[in-house]
């Protein structure tokens, strides 16, 4: 079975750190705590205009010439990064992990090509508990950053909340970690209209986290 491995979680945290953004920034975008980035970083000595940005923040009259040149320079850093995480996917990808490869291939048929967050919807109980077992076991996603919500048709005799206790239970998910649903009382599709067609709707599942989602495109 894969394991998502710290090494490359702590190269992508060394190289933003070069770039000089702080410990919480690395943190959020890794998905790891900031006591991480801070053991897997605090050797890297921040120059004097690193260290000033951070304590004045992005305010204040900035020099536009300047102003271009790291946001080049920055986009330059994410595509490397994003590189880094494709050919990991790639080459886990070759190891022929069962979860791993069926994770991949429902994601490239139902999940939302984003560049950020994985999204990933459907009205198949199974598929999607699949789909969140590939999420935790495979890439080792912790499931207190899995969201989900779901957009469902009212007309099925059944509460939101008993709806949302449904998915609840299928994906083994705490209540926290639900989001705004989404409800349609008057349907207009042939299928909103055919009550017990979806039940329960359609359940969307999201872990905002950039290097994951670049892993599964790497991997399909």
């Amino acid at each position: 079975m894969f394991v998502m491995t710290k090494p490359v979680e702590r190269t992508l945290a060394r190289e933003l750190r070069r770039s000089g953004l702080p410990y919480k920034r690395i943190a959020a975008k890794l998905g790891v705590s900031a006591g991480s980035v801070h053991l897997w970083t605090r050797d890297i000595e921040l120059t004097e205009e690193q260290r000033a940005l951070n304590l004045r923040g992005p305010r204040g009259p900035q020099n536009p010439e300047v102003v271009r040149r790291r946001a080049k320079s920055w986009a330059a850093k994410c595509r490397a990064l994003r590189q880094v995480c494709q050919d990991e996917g790639r080459s886990t990808a070759r190891r022929v992990d069962r979860l791993h490869l069926a994770g991949c291939m429902l994601y490239w048929a139902e999940g939302a090509k984003a560049r950020n967050s994985i999204q990933f919807a459907n009205s198949d109980p199974r598929m999607v508990a699949l789909f969140k077992r590939f999420l935790t076991d495979a890439l080792r996603v912790p499931p207190a950053t899995i969201l989900f919500s779901v957009n469902v048709y009212t007309n099925n005799g059944m509460s939101l909340a008993e709806i949302e206790r449904y998915w609840l239970d299928v994906l083994e998910l705490p209540p926290e970690n639900a989001r705004k649903h989404i409800t349609n009382h008057m349907p207009t599709s042939s299928s909103g209209r055919a009550k017990h067609r979806l039940p329960y709707g359609v359940c969307t599942l999201r872990v905002h986290n950039t290097w994951m989602l670049q892993h599964i495109y790497g991997a399909i």
